[in-house]
């Protein structure tokens, strides 16, 4: 929900300043400097929760830690990325397979009941995927309309 809010309140909040320093509207370069926000954001969220990240990774896979440092580091490049012409598509379409390769690990942490910020497992629960499977979609909809197809 939190990424949701920073998404649409970034996204309001530069086309508005946009709007008022260039005389127009601006909705892809809008849209782009919220989906950085939003990753920014996000990847706060692997150095903060870390453990409670962890918990989302299945115990079969090693070096949870790592990898949610790793993802962490992957968001803040991804934010950047989508500011640099030359490589806005290529970060575009990993963007997008980041959030497709993320909802597993959202399914898993709904089965669980992991609640990231506490580390513990009595989070939401299956019903969090009404909310979570539709915004995933949101956020590779919205990375493609901003990044990819109106570059």
């Amino acid at each position: 929900m939190k990424p949701l809010i920073v998404l649409i309140t970034v996204s309001c909040l530069s086309l508005l300043t946009i709007k008022i320093t260039r005389g127009k509207y601006e909705f892809v370069f809008s849209g782009r400097i919220a989906l950085s926000a939003m990753f920014v954001f996000s990847a706060m969220g692997h150095f903060t929760f870390t453990q409670g990240m962890a918990l989302m990774i299945p115990e079969f896979i090693p070096f949870k830690t790592e990898i949610i440092y790793l993802t962490g580091g992957m968001e803040i490049l991804f934010a950047i990325g989508l500011f640099f012409p030359d490589i806005r598509v290529p970060t575009a379409w990993l963007i997008i397979a980041f959030l497709i390769l993320a909802l597993p690990a959202n399914i898993y942490a709904s089965v669980k009941h992991i609640d990231i910020q506490k580390a513990t497992f009595d989070g939401n629960g299956l019903n969090y995927l009404w909310f979570r499977i539709p915004l995933q979609i949101l956020f590779i909809v919205w990375t493609y309309l901003c990044a990819i197809k109106y570059k």
